[in-house]
C-alpha cells in the first residue's frame, strides 16, 4: 500500500504570499489522520514551507532544506539549489517520495521529487494529489475576484477538497507580507 497525502498551494498577490495545505494523510484506502500540519515556518518565520508525498520522506527533505537555509540565510534559491545538488548525488535522497513548496517575502520555489527547483512565473504553485484542482481554482480566483492571496488559497483548497479524495477541508493557511 502507498501513503498519499495532501494538497499544498501557494499564491502571490499584492506584495503578499500565502501558502496552505489540508490535513489529510491516507494509507491505501483509509484515512490515517485528518489534522496533520503540513505547513511549517522556518528561519524564525521568514520562510514558510509546505510538503506533499510520503510523510517521513517529506520530513527528511524539510530537515535537509532547513539545514541548507541556515547555511544561506535569506537566500532560499541558493539553499534550494544546494539541496538539489545534494539530492542528485545522495542515494538516500534520490529515493525520497516528496515535494515541497517554499516561500519567502520575495520568492516562491517548488522542489520536485527529482531534485528540480522550479520558480513559477505567475506566482502560483501547487503540489500533491489535489494540486491541479487547487491550482485551477486559484488561477480563476486570481483573475476574476478581488480576494486576497490568503483568501484565494483557502477557497482553492476547499474546492480541491470537494474533488480530490486525498484532500480534506481541514485547511491551514499562513501568510507573509
Amino acid at each position: 500500500m502507498k501513503s498519499h497525502s495532501t494538497t499544498i498551494l501557494s499564491v502571490r498577490k499584492d506584495g503578499k504570499v500565502a501558502i496552505g495545505g489540508d490535513g489529510q494523510v491516507t494509507f491505501g484506502s483509509s484515512i490515517m489522520k485528518s489534522d496533520t500540519r503540513k505547513i511549517r515556518k522556518l528561519l524564525d518565520g521568514q520562510v514558510i514551507s509546505g510538503f506533499a508525498g510520503s510523510t517521513a520522506d517529506a520530513f527528511a527533505l524539510m530537515e535537509r532544506f532547513e539545514g541548507r537555509l541556515k547555511d544561506y540565510p535569506g537566500n532560499i534559491t541558493r539553499a534550494a539549489l544546494e539541496l538539489a545538488k545534494e539530492w542528485r548525488t545522495d542515494r538516500a535522497l534520490r529515493k525520497l517520495e516528496a515535494m515541497m513548496i517554499v516561500v519567502s517575502k520575495s520568492e516562491t520555489l517548488l522542489l520536485t521529487g527529482n531534485g528540480d527547483v522550479v520558480q513559477p512565473t505567475d506566482g502560483i504553485a501547487a503540489i500533491g494529489s489535489g494540486g491541479n484542482y487547487a491550482m485551477a481554482a486559484a488561477k480563476a480566483l486570481l483573475a476574476h475576484t478581488e480576494l486576497s492571496a490568503k483568501e484565494i488559497v483557502a477557497e482553492s483548497l476547499r474546492i480541491a477538497s470537494e474533488i480530490d479524495i486525498y484532500t480534506n477541508s481541514n485547511i491551514i493557511v499562513e501568510e507573509l507580507a
